[in-house]
């Protein structure tokens, strides 16, 4: 009888340049998920992405630190135990100007893949 389970043991680390540790448990690069990815992440203090127009809601949850989200305008600051969704094709930022890291989930719908992510050049 097939599982009607996936037990993820060895989430897919994605290689980054940023310092930011992103594991993927579900999603593209694990196992050609492309409805939704999860994934945990540690961003390390000072770290920041480019501004960005996903084509795919995300949903972040803070584990432990802070966050802060420049959506459109707004900024956006995240404690631990709070969550936010950013709808698809808004335009946004993610950093982490404090003092200590970051750790979160991201889920996105669909799933992230660099073509739908849509990253300014800095």
């Amino acid at each position: 009888m097939k599982k009607k389970y996936t037990l993820q043991k060895s989430p897919f680390i994605v290689p980054t340049t940023d310092g930011k540790l992103i594991e993927e448990h579900f999603g593209n690069a694990t196992d050609k998920n492309t409805q939704v990815s999860i994934a945990h992440m540690v961003a390390s203090p000072g770290w920041s992405e480019p501004f960005q127009t996903p084509e795919f809601d995300e949903y972040t949850y803070i584990i432990k630190g802070k966050k802060q989200f420049t959506i459109e305008e707004e900024i956006v600051i995240l404690e631990a135990g709070q969550s936010i969704k950013i709808e698809k094709n808004t335009r946004i930022q993610y950093a982490n100007p404090f003092e200590e890291e970051c750790e979160y989930l991201a889920i996105c719908l669909p799933a992230f893949s660099i073509d739908l992510v849509h990253r300014e050049t800095m």
